[in-house]
């Protein structure tokens, strides 16, 4: 409490100081211009200083994690995603509390969409004025009389939280109509009592728009214009279903929810597995009763990343930002497993997950059959939930200490705590239990804080639980060594400390089990990725055909980029001209010639080679700078990128798709193929459904792209005698529609389908994509709909949900609700997914996608793997969209 009480006081003096230089600037705006950089780095200030005050409440790794998340969970187009706060009546009573939590949140860039109530204010008037408040059910009932006075103090105390707000510069906007549209509930009982029917949410997406928090009242319409008195809480739910934020926020002056009988606070509610036993409770009844079953049917209907939140204001940022949380996280979670063979798992699905996420398959150094057959050596149980996000295998022989052997966890089984349920059925189980974990480990904290003890040898950390005694330890290792179960690394047994970590807090359990207090402030894994060490050094780059669309793509985003130079341009045709659209230097047309490109890998002159040529043409330059590189004094070659086809399916160049085939064999490789740009959206489209492909059928992708797909031809000179590029398919051609072509046996089939199968668990069996592309008028900007047979049945939300975990944390890829239009792609440095429908049998998946086919689909993933083969940060040069 006494660092939740510092942060708040500090968050106070941040906050008005921050306010009072928006007033400034405010008034300086009044008296002339101000350059929008100079505007951008205060409010950047601004942040950095209020985060910087977060790690006093948990670490600097999990406020930054959960920051990160946030920031990500809204986009331009569905900007309300963040979360859904409800502030209940009493808390408005302390109205500056609860405007420094909110300014805090706006300071760090987040946006909640704020709905209160009003309910002892109005109880208040309504009592002074003579009237007896009468509720039926729990519900007040409304008359005439009621509603006015109702609306009078819905709409004081909402200028009231705004007038608070603004006066500590955070800009917010009072929206007291226009979002519910209600019929009467029941208007003989209740009278003038509203039950929602639909939600409006483009008055709070224009107002975060504007930069303005949107803060709402319960108060509905009918279709016919008269005004309804809604619950708050209701509200809240049904502005929570249509917005699908990833946290639902109930403010109240308790801070949490409470066990009837013990009156501690209940940390976690998990109610796929506790709440029918906590329905079944004898202290949960009334009022608690109501709210459970209010938030299993909110969250029912909500993605499961959504979690509902019940805590007091004054340590809402402690809820937000960090492992611990302060108040009651209410989520859906998924029902635990335990087998003891694979079989029971499900075979496909099992090999599935060993193959995606342990990391010694994905390094090489097991392969998914030796593991399962590994298994078969010694008993096990298989521990895990439903949807697999979370997997651990304990080896259990007869009589010995169990050892946890594999604990494998998906992004969604670690945002949602799975990992943390699953370990507690663990030792549900095991008094004691062994397992190891790499030093480097990103996760490492989390195996302290739920371990009695551990030492470390060979890159790797031996933990265990339930044996106090070094001796016990030791002998107990001695064992695991003699028997094979364990590497011969661990002995002697010798201590090993801890990372040391900013805060102590405690580790949120069930809420109908005991606690056991641990020195951590972990709820659960670490989502922390490892950061890579970049390089600043500048490096020179020579782009062979640069005539083309793509070519000139690539130097205009090289114009941009703060290390790599573009030094050589080969261009045939263009030979003697100068370069367009590169500003850093003045580049003119040379036309290399393979003897010019191996004396130049010979010299050294460059670092790295971009072939913007067409298919079949680039091998004899390829050949030479092997040949130059032979003789190099360095000894060590250039990196190559090949924008063509010709070497997309050799085995000696590595593929450069980062989003699915991983950024390390990307940075330690000098041949790197570039994809092509219906192959792109294609994998991207396929790939987070690999494991529901009913393989009998295959999935089918439709594309259609902007006519620079084509390619060019040289075209009639200008008047200066200057070669000019035209379209090899012009849009008057088309006329005014589009053309299929290639109807079968496109290369970009085969390229999709050949590295998609690398990501299957039994790669075997191939996997066979059909496509089918079209050429449109507009220039430039891909459309792929794919359909997909599924061997089980999905839901609409399910496959949704596959994609946003699937491609949750890269930064070029955008998933929404909405089918991807061509503004979504065309220009955008990204890739687009959306439109995620399911036919009503449940058997087969449509989903739509979209790139630019000269920027993501060639340009800016060819500027991404040089980045990464260079040691440069990814997205270096690459202006985010």
């Amino acid at each position: 409490m006494l660092a939740a009480s510092r942060v708040s006081a500090l968050a106070s003096r941040v906050v008005r100081v921050a306010g009072q230089r928006q007033a400034a600037l405010t008034a300086v705006r009044r008296r002339g211009n101000v350059s929008v950089r100079s505007i951008q780095s205060v409010a950047q200030t601004d942040r950095d200083t209020i985060t910087r005050l977060l790690y006093s409440i948990g670490t600097k790794r999990e406020v930054e994690r959960h920051l990160r998340i946030f920031s990500s969970s809204s986009h331009p187009s569905q900007p309300a995603k963040f979360a859904v706060i409800k502030v209940g009546g009493a808390v408005l009573d302390q109205i500056d509390e609860l405007a420094l939590s909110l300014s805090f949140l706006y300071r760090v860039g987040l946006y909640p969409v704020v709905l209160h109530g009003a309910g002892p204010q109005l109880n208040g008037i309504i009592e002074s004025e003579g009237v007896i408040p009468d509720y039926i059910d729990g519900i007040r009932v409304t008359d005439a009389k009621t509603l006015q006075i109702a609306r009078r103090v819905f709409l004081e105390q909402n200028l009231k939280l705004v007038g608070a707000l603004e006066k500590l510069g955070t800009r917010a906007r009072p929206i007291t109509s226009g979002v519910f549209t209600a019929d009467y509930l029941d208007k003989e009982k209740y009278r003038l009592v509203g039950n929602i029917t639909r939600v409006d949410k483009r008055p709070i997406e224009a107002s975060i728009r504007a930069g303005a928090l949107p803060i709402l009242t319960s108060l509905a319409e009918t279709p016919d214009g008269q005004i309804l008195n809604v619950n708050a809480d209701i509200a809240a739910g049904e502005l929570a279903k249509e917005l699908e934020p990833m946290k639902i926020v109930f403010l109240n002056e308790k801070g949490g929810m409470f066990h009837g009988i013990t009156g501690e606070k209940l940390d976690i509610i998990n109610l796929d597995e506790e709440y029918e036993q906590l329905m079944k409770e004898p202290w949960v009844k009334y009022g608690t009763k109501l709210k459970l079953r209010e938030f299993k049917e909110l969250l029912d209907h909500l993605p499961r990343s959504s979690s509902v939140a019940v805590i007091s204001a004054d340590n809402l940022q402690r809820e937000l930002f960090t492992d611990s949380g302060a108040g009651t996280l209410i989520r859906r979670g998924y029902r635990l497993f335990k087998h003891s063979s694979i079989e029971s798992v499900g075979a496909d699905r099992f090999r599935q997950v060993i193959h995606d996420r342990d990391p010694e398959v994905q390094s090489g150094v097991s392969s998914v059959t030796s593991v399962l057959s590994d298994l078969q050596k010694t008993p096990y149980t298989i521990y895990g939930d439903e949807p697999l996000d979370v997997v651990a295998i304990v080896t259990r022989p007869e009589g010995e200490v169990p050892i946890m052997t594999k604990l494998l966890a998906s992004r969604s089984g670690v945002l949602n705590n799975v990992v943390d349920n699953v370990f507690n059925a663990i030792k549900k189980d095991h008094r004691k239990l062994f397992w190891t974990a790499k030093v480097d480990d990103d996760n490492r904290s989390w195996h302290f804080e739920r371990a009695d003890g551990s030492f470390t040898r060979a890159g790797k950390s031996l933990f265990w639980y339930g044996v106090q005694d070094v001796a016990e330890v030791q002998m107990i290792v001695k064992d695991f060594e003699a028997k094979g179960r364990l590497e011969r690394a661990y002995l002697p047994v010798g201590p090993s400390a801890p990372p040391q970590r900013a805060f102590s807090g405690a580790t949120r359990s069930y809420s109908t089990l005991a606690r056991r207090q641990v020195p951590s402030g972990s709820r659960g894994y670490a989502t922390a990725v490892t950061s890579q060490p970049t390089s600043t050094e500048p490096k020179r780059l020579a782009l062979i055909g640069a005539r083309g669309y793509t070519g000139q793509a690539l130097a205009t985003l090289l114009s941009g980029h703060p290390y790599i130079d573009l030094t050589h341009v080969s261009s045939r045709q263009l030979a003697g001209y100068p370069l367009q659209g590169y500003t850093k230097s003045s580049i003119t047309h040379s036309n290399l010639s393979v003897e010019d490109v191996e004396r130049m890998e010979k010299d050294g002159e460059v670092d790295a080679w971009v072939m913007a040529l067409p298919n079949g043409v680039c091998k004899p330059f390829v050949d030479a700078i092997d040949r130059g590189a032979k003789v190099r004094s360095s000894g060590e070659s250039s990196v190559i990128v090949d924008l063509s086809a010709d070497y997309r399916f050799e085995s000696g160049w590595k593929y450069g798709l980062p989003e699915l085939y991983g950024r390390d064999g990307i940075r330690k490789s000098k041949r790197i193929s570039n994809p092509g740009c219906y192959a792109t959206s294609t994998q991207l489209l396929i790939a987070p459904l690999l494991k529901y492909v009913r393989h009998s059928c295959g999935p089918t992708v439709f594309g259609i792209s902007g006519y620079s797909g084509a390619g060019t031809v040289a075209g009639t000179s200008d008047t200066d005698g200057k070669p000019t590029t035209v379209p090899k398919v012009t849009p008057e051609s088309l006329a005014g529609g589009f053309r299929p072509y290639s109807l079968t046996d496109h290369i970009h089939e085969r390229e999709a389908g050949r590295h998609l199968t690398s990501l299957l668990a039994d790669p075997i069996n191939p996997m066979k994509v059909a496509f089918i592309p079209s050429v449109a008028p507009w220039f430039s900007g891909i459309i792929s709909t794919m359909s997909i047979p599924l061997s089980e049945k999905l839901t609409a939300r399910d496959v949704k949900d596959l994609y946003e975990e699937k491609y949750g944390g890269e930064k070029l890829i955008h998933v929404k609700a909405g089918v991807p239009g061509l503004s979504d792609i065309e220009n955008k440095h990204g890739w687009t997914v959306g439109g995620f429908q399911v036919h009503s049998e449940g058997d087969r998946a449509v989903v739509v996608g979209g790139l630019d086919n000269l920027l993501k689909g060639a340009a800016t993933q060819c500027l991404q793997n040089l980045n990464l083969a260079l040691g440069y940060d990814e997205y270096d040069g690459i202006p985010f969209d």
